[in-house]
């Protein structure tokens, strides 16, 4: 009896080591949540959504001004580089390095759906992917907004505007990526469930994408329409015979709550029955995505995300 007790506790201290050690982008089983513009009013610190293993991937919103950059994160930071509007967040960069020694990505979300964003061709994109670089990840700038913090990706949540530039943004900032090989960075995106997406259609098809976080809610196809007009499967197909990358993970997105949309809604008990069914089903299947993180662990859906994703995810 005492043997069994210390084996099982053994076995739960690794399972949580292993769990820490690092974000797997090739499980089944990881869960995306979106920080930053503090959607139940209650938003707590970055670092604290850190504290346990609850997210696996967290993603800054928003960057929702590009090329000229304007970053909001609501209540999480507030002050800016002297005499510019740009924010300037010591207190999330701390934040920041802490949530990546426990092993979470830490992404920035470009657009949003709100903001004034987009490029006017090639030639800004790359310019911009530059930009991105020198102030988000290894590269060199005065004005860094998390200091020496190093995020690990971009992710592309385009709901106005035009696709121009985005492939060629991709591929330049994926060249700095190659610059550092001591760290694996990503790139993702947030599409419209509707396939094809609106404004990142022609982008899917030529870019690069690790992740793919498909908004299944405030459309048709959202998780409320589940077994009539839900597609996870033409998603699947993307990503099997389109998608640039063949190994590309897609996501099921949900809202956080009830008020976190205004449609799609799935409580925790249909959410993991949805997810699941589409796990016996694509390959393609990544995880879970929530929009947002204050609203999801407000309304206690985070737990149960987590709880089913550790009783039968795999990796690849």
């Amino acid at each position: 009896m005492l043997l069994n007790y210390f084996s099982v506790l053994y076995g739960a201290i690794a399972l949580f080591s292993f769990r820490a050690a690092a974000f797997n982008p090739n499980c089944n089983s990881n869960y995306v949540s979106y920080y930053g513009q503090n959607s139940a009013r209650n938003q707590k610190s970055l670092g604290e959504y850190c504290k346990d293993a609850t997210e696996d991937v967290i993603i800054l919103s928003f960057m929702n001004g590009f090329p000229n950059i304007l970053l909001n994160f609501a209540n999480a930071c507030e002050t800016t580089f002297e005499g510019t509007a740009l924010l300037h967040c010591p207190n999330m960069a701390q934040d920041i390095k802490y949530c990546q020694s426990k092993g979470k990505a830490v992404i920035l979300s470009m657009g949003g759906a709100s903001g004034a964003y987009g490029f006017y061709g090639d030639s800004d994109a790359i310019a911009f992917a530059d930009t991105v670089w020198n102030m988000f990840f290894k590269g060199n700038s005065d004005t860094r907004p998390f200091d020496d913090a190093v995020l690990d990706g971009i992710d592309l949540d385009i709901e106005g505007g035009s696709g121009a530039g985005y492939p060629a943004f991709i591929k330049q900032l994926r060249s700095h990526y190659a610059s550092d090989p001591s760290k694996k960075y990503y790139t993702a995106a947030a599409p419209q469930c509707p396939f094809p997406d609106v404004y990142l259609s022609s982008t899917l098809n030529s870019a690069w994408f690790d992740m793919v976080y498909v908004q299944f809610y405030n459309n048709y196809c959202g998780l409320n329409s589940y077994s009539r007009w839900f597609n996870f499967d033409e998603w699947d197909n993307w990503a099997k015979t389109k998608a640039l990358n063949k190994d590309v993970k897609v996501y099921i997105g949900a809202p956080g709550s009830p008020s976190a949309a205004s449609s799609g809604y799935a409580d925790g008990e249909t959410l993991v029955s949805i997810y699941n069914n589409v796990r016996s089903k694509y390959s393609s299947l990544g995880g879970i995505m929530t929009w947002d993180v204050s609203q999801s662990r407000t309304s206690g859906i985070a737990r149960s995300i987590r709880t089913a994703l550790d009783s039968g995810g795999i990796t690849k």
